[in-house]
């Protein structure tokens, strides 16, 4: 029988391999790159790039499986306690060429500790998949959201409504009037087993998640990847772009946990965009595709 760790990463690494056939199917061109690391302190990972393609002008899909020491800092700093931890995830983070295309991130993740005698303390998963476009296609955030409520559905209903509420406030760019980076989907963390809903309840639904990023995206890019595009829809896209960066550099927990804990600095800033534009006090036109994006963004909305 296969521990519970090993079955996590099994299940990391055949998602892995899945999500980026299918990408690399819907570029048509280009195909991802592995470069397999080690951790300086135990454990390592398998870093996968797309750039250039037809379709995605960068993109990575990453599995981590990592160990080590609880260190001082991460006592202090990520308030965790224990002799030894565990972690072991899969991140992925898309963008497009073209500015009706959305960007996608996901990342499904499971968390142990351990005591001075290897026995597990503690175990808990977390995760999400939200999208950021650029211009705002109802139709496909409609999609986007459908998809993942019915992946909620299938293991408890009310899991969307609290996942959606918790992906709405988590991805937001507090330091600019609760900015959202984008129209959401789903997020949860410290989702630890219980009697109702135990270990292999929260390996499945995240497994099934990460499944359901191929049906909730592909349709979504297949649909928009020949549209037309301008300078001005470029110069908007590489705004909102810049939004995104704030949000990993200063708030996103996993950017700062992997560099907390000795992650590979590569691996970690894959999420970050190719090109990106920084414009004192940027509006857009009232009125615009671009202002409507924006209002949705500050104000998030029920889709389903």
């Amino acid at each position: 029988m296969k521990s519970i760790k090993e079955k996590w990463i099994v299940t990391i690494h055949e998602l892995q391999d899945k999500i980026c056939h299918a990408l690399e199917q819907c570029d048509g061109k280009s195909k991802f790159e592995e470069n397999s690391w080690e951790r300086f302190g135990g454990g390592g990972g398998k870093t996968r790039v797309i750039s250039n393609g037809h379709v995605f002008e960068k993109g990575g899909v990453n599995t981590s499986v990592v160990y080590g020491n609880v260190s001082d800092i991460m006592r202090k700093e990520l308030e965790i306690d224990g002799d030894k931890w565990f972690a072991c995830g899969l991140s992925l983070v898309i963008h497009p060429e073209n500015p009706f295309v959305p960007t996608v991130h996901c990342n499904y993740r499971m968390f142990e500790l351990y005591n001075n005698k290897d026995e597990v303390t503690d175990r808990w998963f977390g995760g999400g998949t939200d999208l950021t476009p650029y211009y705002l296609i109802e139709e496909d955030a409609f999609h986007f959201h459908q998809t993942y409520k019915n992946v909620c559905d299938r293991f408890d209903p009310d899991l969307y409504p609290i996942f959606k509420k918790e992906c709405d406030n988590y991805f937001v760019n507090e330091h600019r009037n609760k900015e959202r980076r984008g129209i959401g989907g789903i997020f949860y963390d410290h989702q630890k087993p219980t009697e109702s809903k135990d270990v292999d309840f929260w390996l499945n639904f995240s497994k099934s998640c990460g499944n359901a990023l191929i049906k909730a995206y592909i349709p979504i890019v297949e649909k928009r990847k020949n549209a037309l595009f301008t300078e001005s829809h470029k110069h908007w896209q590489e705004i909102r772009r810049g939004r995104y960066v704030e949000f990993n550099l200063l708030h996103d927990r996993g950017t700062i946990f992997g560099l907390k804990t000795n992650g590979r600095t590569e691996s970690i800033l894959m999420s970050l965009p190719p090109t990106v534009r920084f414009e004192y006090n940027y509006q857009p036109k009232v009125g615009s595709e671009e202002e409507k994006l924006l209002q949705v963004c500050l104000q998030p909305k029920e889709w389903i």
